[in-house]
């Protein structure tokens, strides 16, 4: 048996649809995953608030995207920065 993510959808119950739930369900699991800490590189980042990511380990806090902390057009500024 495959193992179901945990969302806090109960309340949207048969509305909406299943692909906006799909996508509220995938943005709520990238925004409470761990990710990679850029000073530090452990694996302890976690969000702190909307924007705002902090690792745990070293306390290097810095502003990222929304539900990830790196977004696609920061990718596209910091290659074109060097």
């Amino acid at each position: 048996m495959s193992r179901k993510q945990k969302s806090s959808l109960g309340g949207m119950g048969a509305r909406y649809g299943r692909s906006v739930r799909a996508k509220i369900t995938k943005i709520q699991a990238d925004a409470h995953q761990k990710y990679a800490c850029p000073a530090c590189s452990s694996k302890t980042v976690e969000r702190s608030s909307i924007g705002l990511w902090a690792c745990t380990r070293c306390g290097n806090t810095f502003a990222g995207g929304a539900y990830t902390p790196t977004t696609k057009i920061g990718d596209v500024a910091k290659r074109s920065a060097k």
